[in-house]
């Protein structure tokens, strides 16, 4: 995801990745765009099912940790600014072009967050959830 997304800035043109063998594709903005939102559906799908299952059956056995609320809170922030990056592309709706940076500012913002975080409680072996 972090990839795709890097594309949608488009640097891999930019800086010569493109030119690499096999590499080509990554110049596509248009493949790397869709590619990217096939990533955020899996992505939402997944997060869904562990949502459902959770609150169907983990529930009574397991509690949330401090270190899943923070990245369910994370993943929430990307969740709310991509949907509003998803709707700027759409051709009946237009924010203003501060709102759009915002946008565009804070799902990047939220991007290095989360993967700082989730790399810092990956060193730190923190668990999603602990048995109640």
């Amino acid at each position: 995801m972090a990839f795709t997304g890097f594309g949608q800035l488009p640097i891999f043109k930019r800086y010569y990745l493109a030119d690499i063998p096999g590499m080509a594709w990554t110049a596509d903005y248009y493949l790397t765009h869709y590619i990217h939102y096939l990533g955020a559906i899996v992505i939402l799908a997944l997060f869904t099912y562990v949502t459902v299952d959770y609150m169907i059956m983990g529930r009574k056995d397991y509690r949330l940790t401090r270190s899943a609320w923070i990245r369910i809170a994370l993943l929430g922030g990307l969740l709310v600014t991509g949907i509003f990056r998803v709707l700027k592309n759409l051709p009946d709706i237009s924010f203003s072009p501060d709102l759009t940076l915002f946008f565009d500012v804070s799902h990047l913002g939220f991007v290095m967050v989360f993967a700082l975080t989730a790399l810092t409680l990956k060193i730190l072996k923190a668990k999603w959830t602990a048995a109640r």
